[in-house]
């Protein structure tokens, strides 16, 4: 036997935030109690090192999209045909390892 939820727990909100709330509980075909216990359950909180390393390595990967943006800007404007080529395939590729790794390292769209 399931047990019993008997505990209330108490958040202060806005009108719009508790009529948002509502809301998206009704699309989804549940109670807000539900919906709040469905969203707590697949909600991570980071620790103060865990989130000094996710922001590090969101850095890093601001700097890598922004050298790929150069090597982009200059494969489309300096290289010879050939040259710009393969440098776009070689991007296309470090492109798809990013991503790659943005998912492994926990990139799943939940809230942090």
């Amino acid at each position: 036997m399931a047990e019993r939820r008997t505990v209330v727990v108490a958040a202060r909100v806005t009108r719009a935030e508790h009529a948002a709330w509502k809301e998206k509980a009704a699309a989804a075909g549940v109670s807000p109690s539900a919906l709040l216990r469905l969203a707590m359950a697949r909600t991570h909180t980071w620790t103060a090192p865990a989130l000094a390393v996710e922001r590090e390595r969101t850095r890093q990967i601001a700097r890598i999209g922004n050298n790929l943006n150069q090597i982009a800007r200059w494969a489309n404007t300096q290289a010879s045909p050939i040259e710009a080529v393969r440098v776009l395939d070689r991007l296309e590729s470090v492109e798809r390892a990013l991503v790659a790794l943005t998912r492994l390292g926990g990139g799943d769209g939940d809230a942090h």
